[in-house]
């Protein structure tokens, strides 16, 4: 299973310290410029730079150190929501030549269905949130990939299709209260002969590309699901 790190706190605050520092250095810097006092200035400009640096510097080698993850059954990815924490997993691969009478038949070779589960855990929740108050998942970035590095993203219009054949599937964005899951069915069009198929479910914002560590961050290697 896979979990948020413990230092992930140290992490956020670490970024928000090296912003309150860059801030102060700056200040000085102005401040010191104003008063044509330039030991003042340079010190403060030197502060701010060094801060810099040391943290950009922490960022990069955290980023291009970073394993890449193949998540397997029963293996869960986080995503922080400010106070509590989501907990993906996927549940189910199949594949499938239609989706049901009168739908689309794949442009590609086949469908590949994952079935994906939601899961809000009340177990990190912070001790002041209701345990009734709902929470609306942020919008994700979803896509499958095979071994040759193509992606494929779902396929629009794939769930209605499947809610007609009887298999209703929940929206993503679809809010929750503590303990609460759901299940949202993913289509892809693949070709036949895709090999090594992962998917990914990562942030559709940047929302952390700046904190070390983060997997938002551009040079950061993923956690995929493993679908095959």
């Amino acid at each position: 299973m896979v979990f948020v790190p413990p230092y992930a706190p140290f992490v956020a605050l670490a970024f928000l310290g090296t912003g309150f520092l860059i801030l102060v250095g700056s200040a000085t810097a102005l401040f010191g410029l104003l008063a044509k006092r330039r030991a003042l200035a340079v010190g403060g400009a030197a502060g701010a730079a060094t801060v810099a640096l040391l943290y950009g510097a922490a960022w990069l080698v955290a980023s291009l150190a970073s394993p890449e993850r193949i998540l397997h059954a029963g293996e869960r990815k986080y995503f922080c929501e400010i106070d509590c924490h989501l907990a993906y997993s996927v549940e189910h691969v199949e594949r499938a030549a239609s989706l049901g009478a009168g739908a689309p038949k794949p442009s590609k070779g086949e469908f590949v269905i994952v079935t994906l589960k939601t899961w809000f855990d009340p177990s990190t929740i912070s001790p002041r949130r209701p345990l009734d108050a709902p929470l609306w998942p942020n919008a994700r970035n979803v896509r499958l990939a095979d071994a040759a590095g193509v992606h494929y993203p779902p396929l629009p219009g794939a769930t209605a299709a499947l809610a007609q054949a009887g298999r209703p599937s929940t929206p993503l964005t679809e809010p929750l209260i503590p303990g609460q899951s759901y299940t949202t069915l993913l289509v892809f069009d693949v070709p036949r002969n895709a090999g090594a198929l992962k998917l990914y479910v990562g942030n559709l914002s940047s929302d952390g590309a700046f904190l070390i560590g983060h997997e938002a961050s551009p040079l950061a290697k993923k956690s995929w699901f493993a679908v095959d």
